[in-house]
């Protein structure tokens, strides 16, 4: 993934006010490891239900706010979950439901769209085998640079879907 700046980060929200976006407290980009990136992603230290997703699309850098569903209690049940984006298998509570606010008038209106993604956000690193989850997984047909593929696919989905009547 193509570095990307604060001013690059902030301008690229698509789905919130310019004062939100202003107000966002952005990772440490020097430390990123930009190479193993296919979008950033990181949830706010002091509102644990709220997360960011960065991407590139068409040379423009796009970001998005996201909210993370509040977790449910399994009641003790063994319950595996597996992430929209990177396919990995995970045990209760690996997985999260987290939604978009939809860009434009249709985001004003109260529409939004959602997918299960990784707690931990790490599916760059998990479908480059960077990053193994705790859970045995299936075995993959897919080569890594297949697995990167899929991933970006899904997660430009996810862009459009928001941007969708902006």
């Amino acid at each position: 993934m193509k570095a990307l700046t604060d001013t690059e980060l902030r301008t690229g929200f698509a789905n919130c006010s310019k004062g939100e976006a202003s107000s966002i407290a952005l990772p440490d980009l020097n430390a990123v490891n930009w190479e193993n990136l296919d979008f950033l992603a990181w949830r706010n230290p002091r509102m644990p239900q709220r997360a960011y997703l960065a991407v590139v699309t068409d040379d423009k850098p796009v970001s998005l706010v996201l909210r993370a569903a509040e977790r449910r209690s399994t009641s003790g049940a063994m319950r595996s979950s597996m992430c929209e984006f990177c396919q990995t298998v995970h045990s209760a509570g690996g997985v999260t439901l987290f939604t978009a606010k939809k860009a434009g008038s249709s985001g004003r209106r109260g529409d939004s769209v959602g997918t299960y993604i990784c707690s931990t956000l790490d599916c760059c690193l998990y479908v480059r085998n960077l990053k193994r989850p705790a859970r045995v997984q299936p075995e993959s047909t897919l080569t890594v640079d297949e697995r990167i593929d899929r991933l970006n696919y899904k997660v430009n989905g996810i862009v459009q879907r928001v941007l969708e009547g902006a």
